[in-house]
């Protein structure tokens, strides 16, 4: 069988059929574009079509092929954290777009937020705080691999930062409600990264009424959510204090990042 013919079999993404093919036969995928003629191994059909079943069966790519870009960083993403989404780089570049020398990420995962912006902001302290102990490991490691210092705290949201207060608190907090019916799709990603009980904004409550206390004077909390939940945000802001409230649009323009200041 040939690349071609190989990928027209699998019925998948013509993208992903090429990461899948270029990691199963350790070709580049600029490779696997050039030469579709090229015939594979059947040890080398074999790993692809394995790859393929996977995908076919939901599992995200990033999954399969151990990492995932975000922000120009090339992480390793695996079960115990949630794939970073595109959409979450709005989140970095309004961080960027602030004055900072302190900045929490609450629930980090992979450490993708927080790594994207202490790269940026090499100066900055950059602290990054999760309640598992398997995706504080996996951040932890991209962190290592990137050469980047990032203060880890264990522990879910502000518990571990008693006494300390920031110039930014950022989160992409579980923002789905139970019994979504998007649910399902989701399957392979950790639970507990998803949802956030009937509604999805137990977590961001508790974030909102926490956050004054650790922002710093006229320090700002940003919150990524999901869609149709911006007024409900920007209400739970007002009610924790929070001034200056706004919102900003992802790229398909749906409201996708909410936020406020404390005086």
């Amino acid at each position: 069988m040939t690349v071609e013919e190989a990928l027209r079999a699998s019925g998948i993404d013509s993208r992903e059929a090429r990461l899948l093919l270029a990691a199963a036969s350790g070709f580049s995928e600029a490779s696997v574009l050039a030469y579709p003629e090229r015939d594979l191994p059947a040890q080398t059909e074999a790993r692809f079509q394995e790859l393929v079943r996977r995908r076919a069966q939901g599992e995200p790519v990033a999954y399969i092929l151990g990492r995932k870009e975000f922000y120009g960083l090339e992480l390793s993403v695996n079960p115990a954290v949630m794939v970073p989404r595109p959409e979450t780089e709005l989140l970095v570049d309004l961080a960027l777009q602030r004055e900072f020398s302190s900045l929490v990420d609450l629930g980090t995962g992979s450490g993708a937020i927080a790594l994207a912006i202490k790269r940026e902001r090499p100066k900055a302290r950059v602290v990054a705080v999760e309640a598992s102990a398997a995706a504080l490991a996996v951040a932890q490691r991209n962190a290592v691999r990137h050469g980047l210092e990032i203060e880890f705290r264990h522990g879910r949201w502000f518990e571990p930062l008693a006494g300390e207060r920031f110039d930014l608190v950022l989160a992409n907090p579980p923002y789905v409600a139970e019994g979504d019916p998007h649910l399902p799709d989701l399957g392979f990603e950790p639970r507990g990264a998803l949802t956030s009980g009937a509604d999805g904004l137990d977590a961001i409550r508790e974030i909102a009424r926490e956050a004054p206390r650790h922002l710093a004077p006229g320090g700002w909390l940003l919150l990524e959510h999901g869609v149709g939940q911006n007024a409900a945000i920007r209400a739970l802001l007002r009610q924790a204090g929070l001034e200056d409230l706004q919102s900003w649009p992802d790229l398909a323009r749906i409201p996708r990042v909410a936020g406020g200041k404390v005086k």
